[in-house]
């Protein structure tokens, strides 16, 4: 792929690496890759998504350093891997269907879009943002009841006597682990319960990965034809053509991966936290009425955020996510391109 260093006045070009679409890739290798690569960066990420998630079902806020001298005190180095195990075998599974639904409709719409006439970066674009949103609602079949019983495993915290989750208004059940989780689950509130905040998920992450990854493709675009000549090499094979063409070797291809991913979590991050923190609580916390425990409503969800802490408690935990949405977008971004390239089928194979 060739994009132009500057409009008109320029008779520059920067060589990117071609997009890789779903008919190039092995499959196999693809998927199998892609498991062993992102059990690795969910492991590294995952102490950070218990900070945030705790911090957002606290009724007042409490900084996240302060947050994990607590977890370290009271229940150790595994106090922040709770629930990790239920999370590492949900994620495979997801993260396969999440791939697979982002790689046909990006190549699909990709084509549809370039047909009807528009222009390759604006093709780029809707692709992405398309492909953002059906990869999120697809994985959020797997994802939402994951998050629901890892989430309750992740804020099943101890004080020192062991007596009371350092939580308040969770759940009064006690996990041992992620299966035992599971069926106290089933068996109170049946399936609806393991879909607690199917649809919020749905309202925060489908929207919230459509501009994610159309953020990323404009942010990639800008960021080429803006330094692409000075992180580049001259491409001499492209002399002859009459423009001088520039080729930028892995380690600049990394680094505007890394910048345009962390651009994007930015934007999205601070665009979904408030329907983010709204559904960790559903899918969490309870409601207690007459002596029962019950579910909480969105609504219900509303009024105690506005009443704990005004518009300002919506964004608890905005660090500790921003965070982990900017080294969980540039460590996955990476990986994913990595893969991609890695799992390409070789030339004989594409031309049979």
């Amino acid at each position: 792929m060739s994009l132009g260093a500057a409009e008109d006045d320029s008779a520059s070009e920067i060589h990117i690496p071609a997009e890789i679409d779903w008919h190039m890739l092995d499959k196999s290798k693809f998927f199998f890759l892609g498991a062993a690569l992102f059990s690795g960066v969910s492991a590294a990420l995952y102490p950070i998504v218990v900070l945030k998630t705790r911090q957002q079902v606290l009724s007042t806020p409490i900084s996240s350093f302060k947050m994990s001298f607590q977890i370290m005190c009271y229940e150790g180095f595994r106090g922040f891997y709770r629930g990790f195990g239920t999370s590492l075998m949900g994620t495979i599974p997801a993260r396969a269907l999440y791939m697979t639904a982002l790689e046909i409709t990006k190549s699909n719409v990709g084509t549809a879009t370039v047909r009807l006439g528009f222009s390759d970066t604006t093709a780029t674009t809707i692709a992405n943002a398309a492909a953002g949103l059906s990869s999120a609602m697809a994985a959020q079949l797997i994802w939402t009841p994951v998050d629901v019983v890892s989430q309750r495993l992740m804020v099943q915290g101890y004080s020192k006597n062991n007596s009371k989750t350092i939580v308040p208004n969770v759940s009064s059940c006690r996990y041992s682990n992620g299966l035992d989780a599971f069926r106290k689950i089933l068996v109170a509130d049946g399936p609806r319960g393991l879909y607690r905040g199917f649809g919020i998920s749905i309202l925060a992450y489908a929207p919230s990965n459509a501009v994610w990854w159309a953020s990323y493709s404009v942010a990639n675009r800008l960021i080429w034809g803006s330094f692409g000549c000075h992180i580049s090499q001259k491409d001499e094979n492209s002399a002859s053509s009459g423009c001088t063409g520039y080729k930028p070797n892995s380690k600049a291809v990394v680094a505007v991966q890394t910048l345009s991913a962390a651009m994007a979590s930015g934007v999205s991050a601070l665009i979904t936290m408030p329907l983010d923190t709204i559904k960790t609580r559903l899918q969490v916390l309870d409601a207690e009425e007459k002596g029962q425990r019950r579910p909480l409503t969105a609504l219900q969800t509303v009024r105690n955020l506005v009443k704990e802490g005004g518009f300002a408690a919506c964004y608890r935990g905005l660090g500790p996510r921003w965070a982990s949405m900017s080294m969980s977008a540039t460590t996955m971004i990476t990986t994913y391109e990595f893969l991609k390239r890695h799992s390409t089928k070789s030339q004989e194979s594409l031309r049979s």
